[in-house]
C-alpha cells in the first residue's frame, strides 16, 4: 500500500474552469477535516472544495463530499482515484474556480479525476512494508556470497560491522522472510548465525531505508 511521505498540489484547466488538487498525508479523521477545512478557508472565495480521505492498512476508512457539485461527480471519483492507485493515510482537495462553461456530468467526473492524478504526481510517495530486522553475524568467507545474495534478492542492508567475524543487519518484508533465510544459510552452508531483532514497518525513497513506528 502507497502512502503520501511528502504532500503536493496541481492545477489543471478545463473549458476555462480551474481545478487545484491539494493532496496531504494524514493518520486519522480529525486531522483530515482540520486538513479539509483548512482548504475551505484557503479558497475561500471558490464555487466547490470538494474532498476525499483514505485511511488505514486496508484502505478500510474512506469518506467523500462533493461539496455542491451534482451528486456522484467529484468526491466518489476522487476517492475511486486514490483507491485505484493503492494509496491510503492520505486526503485530497480539489478546488473548482468556475470559468462559467458548463462541464456536464461526464466532464465534471473526468475533471475532477484528473486533478487527483496530477496531484498525486506531485506528491513523493512510498510504500510502507511490514518486516523482520534479522542480524546475521558470518566470517569473511561468507561476506561475499551474502553481499552477492542481497544484491541480487534486493534486500536492504541497515548496517555493517566488521571485526573478528562480520556482522550484518537487513531488513526484510515479512513474507519473503522464511525464503531469505534459507538462502543466506544455503549461501554459507549453514555457517552463518542469524538472529532477529524484530517486526518492522519500513519503506525504501530513492533507496534511502525508513523505518516508522
Amino acid at each position: 500500500m502507497k502512502s503520501v511521505y511528502e504532500g503536493g498540489e496541481a492545477e489543471i484547466v478545463e473549458k476555462k474552469s480551474r481545478f487545484i488538487a491539494t493532496v496531504r498525508p494524514v493518520k486519522d479523521e480529525a486531522e483530515a477535516n482540520a486538513f479539509f477545512a483548512e482548504m475551505k478557508k484557503k479558497y475561500w472565495d471558490a464555487r466547490h472544495n470538494c474532498s476525499a480521505f483514505v485511511i488505514g492498512q486496508k484502505q478500510e476508512l474512506t469518506r467523500s463530499s462533493d461539496d455542491g457539485e451534482p451528486s456522484g461527480t467529484a468526491g466518489r471519483p476522487m476517492l475511486d482515484v486514490l483507491l485505484k492507485e493503492g494509496v491510503t493515510d492520505a486526503a485530497v482537495v480539489v478546488t473548482r474556480y468556475f470559468g462559467g462553461v458548463l462541464l456536464g456530468t461526464g466532464g465534471l467526473v473526468r475533471a475532477y479525476q484528473q486533478a487527483v492524478s496530477a496531484g498525486l504526481d506531485a506528491c513523493t510517495l512510498i510504500e510502507k512494508q511490514n518486516g523482520m530486522r534479522l542480524q546475521i553475524r558470518t566470517d569473511y568467507n561468507g561476506l561475499g556470497k551474502l553481499q552477492y545474495l542481497f544484491a541480487q534478492e534486493a534486500v536492504p542492508v541497515v548496517d555493517t560491522q566488521y571485526a573478528d567475524s562480520v556482522s550484518i543487519e537487513i531488513v526484510i518484508p515479512l513474507e519473503r522472510d522464511q525464503a531469505i533465510r534459507k538462502a543466506i544459510t544455503e549461501k554459507t552452508a549453514a555457517t552463518a548465525a542469524i538472529d532477529e531483532i524484530g517486526e518492522c514497518v519500513f519503506a525504501l525513497k530513492n533507496g534511502e531505508l525508513m523505518f516508522f513506528a
